[in-house]
Parts: structure tokens; sequence; C-alpha cells
């Protein structure tokens, strides 16, 4: 609703949550459209810095109750988040009763000297089960997660890796034990609330190994090891504006692949300004023209840092206050790793690919037909904006129709498959809703997960790769789906597939969760080649018979292969986009 049509006490509390979120005076001045003096006086008579969390809280969450309640047509998680709202209501009443009266009783707590009922107390820990946690957490550790561990006295640790060496895993167990150790507040953003709830996830199941039954989000514990405040998790997307007004220890996943990174930087070290809190940065390498290159290199501070391999390997505190470590595959194996079969990769992925995702080598995105920083902006907070999804139903987008682009397996990569949603208006991007890749899966397997699709979504065009061993699959599902398209690979197929694809992303109307970064792996690495003729120019990711690769990407191609291209660009650049990148 417009502030204009909104009654005064509706904006003037729209203000407020606005101020409480970190925004300025001016800034809500021009969101609202209100004169600053009006704000100011408001900010002034209701005292807005001095109310109390509790206030704030209580606020927001009346805002959101009132919202839940009046909609129609309410689904499984609307209510769902209407009973952990009114939780939060009641204990927000009894945290305000113990502050009149200071009865322990009105915590719902039942004293027996200095005992506390844990019967009585969401997401309490007893000290046994915190001991055995953090015996758990060292018991469980390779060489280099040691590391990580007795690295915990800096400041900030900053660590370029490995896909898959268990870093996640490892940061959320750390945070954890040390949050009911110490009392500490932690905090950890990911470019998207689905990557951040990847780190909620692990915490859950960490502590159910003691028989400990976590609750809410963000995660508040009800005390530390001693009977000591319990400290609250934080579970947050790249979004500075609602995460600057939190406070701890900071875990920052995949900095190279988010937008806007020295603006979050900032956002980050501001949440952990005080000396008492640590900064933890971990990532897999992208490219070198990514903004949190300058902060990993030392560039940022004009300091002459050596990030080499050799110097890095074993841990570094360096000359800008900042501890590195670089991880590669086999210095995993090294540590005592056992998760990887190394020739067996070194078969699955190109040199370059395995340079990248497993050895930490950055990519020279130069030659690649998608830019870098055009596919990061293809990236959203997908918990957040696709409302009318639902990943947890049986129908996550209801009746709306969906394309589906499959590229069937070779020998040596993966099957991928993708679900994308239509535009819901003239101009509005494509969004992608499910990924998929399975290995070692025959025809009839690959059949019966695309038929589950088809269970799950209307869906209204499949386009299928049948070049080569695709047409065995495609066979099989024109059995259950027959509208399902052919696309047999040519210089003029894949070259329709390639711009029809780069001007959805050059306008941005192709969306994915942001924190898919093997979505924006996948595009960056297609390349132009020329033909074995040499007479034309064609496209290729290291792909033949035997191995195939960019298998998201082409999957991603061949669902949006549904309509001509001309309508695919209904601003009528489709043409352009193939003079300048044919």
């Amino acid at each position: 609703m417009p502030p204009s049509a909104a009654p005064l006490g509706s904006t003037r509390q729209h203000a407020r949550r606005l101020y409480w979120q970190g925004y300025t005076v001016a800034e809500i001045c021009r969101e609202l459209q209100i004169p600053e003096g009006t704000a100011y006086s408001w900010k002034s008579r209701e005292r807005w810095d001095e109310c109390t969390v509790s206030q704030r809280i209580s606020e927001a969450i009346d805002a959101r109750l009132v919202q839940l309640l009046a909609k129609d047509g309410k689904s499984n998680g609307d209510y769902k988040e209407i009973d952990q709202l009114m939780r939060q209501v009641e204990r927000l009443a009894k945290i305000e009763r113990y502050g009149v009266t200071g009865k322990p009783s009105h915590l719902n707590e039942r004293q027996a000297g200095n005992h506390v009922d844990k019967r009585a107390t969401q997401n309490f820990v007893t000290d046994d089960q915190i001991t055995a946690l953090q015996q758990a957490l060292m018991a469980g550790l390779f060489g280099y997660q040691h590391i990580w561990h007795g690295a915990m006295g800096h400041r900030i640790r900053d660590i370029l890796k490995s896909r898959q060496i268990g870093a996640t895993y490892y940061f959320a167990r750390e945070a954890f034990v040390d949050a009911l150790l110490t009392g500490d507040n932690q905090i950890f953003l990911s470019a998207s609330r689905a990557q951040a709830e990847v780190f909620r996830g692990y915490i859950i199941d960490f502590a159910a190994e003691q028989g400990v039954e976590l609750k809410g989000n963000p995660i508040v514990l009800a005390n530390c090891q001693g009977g000591g405040p319990g400290a609250t998790l934080y579970f947050l997307s790249t979004s500075a504006r609602t995460a600057q007004s939190y406070h701890g220890h900071v875990y920052f996943d995949e900095i190279f692949w988010v937008q806007r990174f020295k603006e979050l930087r900032k956002v980050a070290s501001g949440m952990a300004m005080h000396k008492k809190w640590r900064q933890t940065y971990f990532s897999t390498p992208s490219s070198i023209t990514h903004e949190a290159y300058g902060f990993w290199s030392g560039k940022d501070k004009r300091k002459e840092i050596d990030i080499s391999h050799q110097a890095l390997a074993g841990g570094v505190l360096c000359s800008d206050g900042q501890w590195r470590q670089i991880v590669t595959v086999t210095d995993a194996l090294a540590s005592g790793c056992d998760l990887f079969d190394i020739d067996q990769l070194r078969l699955e992925y190109s040199e370059e690919e395995f340079a990248q995702l497993l050895m930490c080598e950055f990519m020279d995105d130069t030659s690649s037909v998608f830019g870098f920083e055009e596919l990061l902006s293809c990236g959203v907070d997908s918990l957040v904006a696709w409302r009318d999804f639902n990943r947890t139903l049986n129908r996550p987008l209801g009746l709306t129709p969906v394309l589906v682009g499959y590229d069937p397996s070779r020998t040596r990569d993966n099957a991928a498959l993708v679900v994308l949603a239509e535009p819901r208006a003239k101009g509005a991007p494509y969004r992608i809703l499910e990924k998929h890749e399975w290995r070692g899966m025959d025809f009839v397997s690959q059949a019966a997960a695309i038929k589950r699709i088809t269970e799950r979504y209307n869906v209204k065009f499949m386009g299928i790769d049948t070049t080569g061993i695709g047409i065995g699959v495609y066979d099989i599902v024109r059995g259950f789906y027959p509208a399902a398209k052919r696309i047999n690979y040519n210089p003029e197929t894949k070259a329709r597939l390639v711009i029809r694809a780069k001007e959805l992303v050059r306008s941005q109307r192709l969306q994915w969760d942001a924190g898919w970064n093997d979505l924006a792996r996948a595009f960056m690495s297609i390349r132009r080649v020329q033909t074995a003729s040499g007479n034309a120019i064609t496209f290729e990711a290291d792909r033949n018979e035997q191995t195939g690769h960019a298998d998201l990407a082409w999957a991603v191609m061949h669902a949006l292969d549904n309509q001509p291209l001309r309508q695919m660009s209904p601003d009528g650049h489709g043409t352009q986009a193939f003079l300048e990148i044919s």
C-alpha cells in the first residue's frame, strides 16, 4: 500500500520498523514520501532509540501476524509460521513478566538450588551434553579442520578451499559448540536464506546426536555451560539492511560467489566490530575480477601478501591481520580426508574444471560467452522473492505451468534436469525452481525421475537432448509425456540455445537461488569455438560423446527452447545478441 493511502498510524509504525531495521531517517523519508521533520518528531516523541529489543521484536511479530491472519487461502507454511509467531509472543510475555517481578518461575523455569528444569525450557542443553558435543566435534576432525579450530584465536580467518571438503559442516558445528561454551552469539551469512539453512540443518542434526532438540529460527539457546545466559544463532541472507543490527561471531560462506561483496563485508565487520568477535570467511574461488579478490589478496589494503598455495597451505597470519589458508583436494587427502577418488575425479572433470573446483585456482572467464557479473546478478534470495513457490508441498507451484529441460548423462558426466517457471508478466524473469544431477542411472531410472517431476508440476513444455544416447531416455519419456521435444545438436541448434540464454541473462530475465554456485559455474564454462571445418563458430564446454560438462546450463537452455527467439526478447534484442556473440 502506498504511504499516501495508509492511515497516519500505519505510516508511523512502518517508519519506526524501518528505523529499527537500520534505515536512516533520510532513507525512511524517501521511501515513505514524508517530510523529514515529521519523521524526526516521531523519533523523538516515541523515543525510538530507547525502545527495548523485546518491544522491537513484539511490533514486528504483531505486524506479521496481522498480515497472515488476514490472508485468504492460507497454506500449510502460513499456519506453521503463525504457530511459531504465537510461541514467540508467549515467550516475550514471559520475559516481560520476569522483568517486572524478577521471579524465575515467570520465565517458565523451576529452581532447585541452581538447577534449571530442562523439560520446561526450549533449547536447553545440559553440561553433560555440552561436554559430549565438544568431544564429538574434536573426534571427527580431519587435519585441516584441526588447523581451522586452532586458528579460532585470530580475529579474521580467510580460507580458500576445494569443494566438498566439509567446511560448512565443520564451521556450523564449531560455532554451535562455541555458543554452548561461551554464550556468544553466532551469525551465519550466506548468499540466500536457502543456503543459510544448510548451516542450521547441520547444527540441528549435530545437537540431535546427543538427544538435544533445537527449535526456532533464529535458534535461541536457553543456556550455556555452567547455566549462564544462552546465545542466539542467526541464519541470514546477504541483505545489508536486515543484517546490520546483529552482533556476534560471523561466518560468511562462498564470498567469491556473492554480489556486492565490499558492501556486505562492511556489514559483516560491523556485526563483529567489538574485539571479542571473530570473522570467518571461506569460499571456493571464482574469478579474480570478483570484489572479494582484493580482500583475499590484500590488495584492498595495498599490502604485498604472498597468496600462493606454497605460502598458505599450512595457514599463516599475514601482515594485514588476516589468517589465511588454502586447502586443495590433495591437501585434504594428505590430512586424512578419505572422501575422494582423485583418479576418478580427473576422469570426470576437464583440467580447467578440476583446477578451479578442487585445486583452488581462479577461473579465466575472458573467453566465456556468459559474463561472470551478469551471472551473479541472476541470483536472488528465492525464499523471500518467490512467495508463490513452496518446495515442501506436493505441488510446489500449484497449477502454474512450468518448463522442463533435460540433459542426459554420457559416459563420464551427470544427467541434469531443471524446472523453470514462465514469466508471470511481460518482461518478468524466468525462474529456475529446481535443479537435479544424477549419476550412474540407466535409461529407465532417468525416465522415472523425469516422470516424478511431471507428477509434481503442471509441465507445459519439455526439451530433451536426443543427440547420442539421449534418444533412449526420450523414447521412454514419450510414453507418459508425448509432447516432449527432441533437440538434436548441431552448430545452428547450439547457437539458438546460447543466444536465447545470453539475452535473458544480460537483461536479468533469468533467476535462480543465489546459493546455486554450480549453475553460474556451468554457464561460465561455455565458450566460443570453431567448428571442425573451421567455417563457422559454435559453442562448447569440453563436451563430446565420451564426456560432457556444463550439464545444468545445457538443461536450462533445453527448457528455454519452447518458443521462437524473437518472442523470448520482447524488446527485439535477440538479433543484436546473435551478432555480438557469434
